[in-house]
This record gives C-alpha cells, structure tokens and sequence, in this order.
C-alpha cells in the first residue's frame, strides 16, 4: 500500500487558532506559568520527514511505461494478482487493527 507525503510539517509559531496570551495592562504584573516540552521522539519524527520528504512519492519511468503500454494495447489486466494483494492487504490491515485493540 502506498503511502503519499500529503501532511505539511508544522511550523514552530502554528498552533490551535494562533492565539497570543492576552496583554497586561499598566502596572500589572504578569506570572509565567506555562511551559511546553518537546521529546526526543520529536526530533526522530522530524529526521524522518526530512528523509522522506527527498524520496520520490511515484516512480514515474513506471507510470509512463504502463500508460506506454495502455495505449499500445499491450497491458494484460492479471485478475488472480489483483485479487491476491487485496486480499493480503485486507488481511493486513485486519491484522493491524487486532494488535492496535
């Protein structure tokens, strides 16, 4: 199954709404009380958008020798192939689903 590269990264400024704390007024003191961590998983998330963000998403020398081969009438449809990785990937995702419950 393959998987495109659709999400965008988020940047350090985005977040829910963008919305800035609200300023004080004069003479009034203000008491920090928020802090925000990030994990060293965020930084393994970030290294491996980088890495597949310079991998090709579609081999397209592939997708014009099938379009090549359409338009020559020379592209055999295999029914028992098609039907044999649907299956898989349907018992894949099965699969999945049950270690995820």
């Amino acid at each position: 199954m393959k998987i495109d590269n659709t999400l965008k990264p988020v940047s350090a400024g985005a977040s829910a709404g963008n919305v800035s704390p609200p300023k004080p007024e004069a003479g009034q003191k203000v008491q920090q009380t928020e802090s925000v961590q990030i994990s060293a998983l965020s930084s393994q998330l970030n290294a491996m958008e980088a890495s597949m963000a310079s991998a090709p998403n579609v081999n397209m020398d592939k997708v014009n020798q099938i379009k090549q081969a359409i338009s020559e009438g020379r592209f055999k449809i295999n029914p028992e192939a098609i039907s044999s990785k649907l299956i898989d990937s349907v018992k894949e995702l099965i699969q999945s689903n049950k270690q995820n419950a």
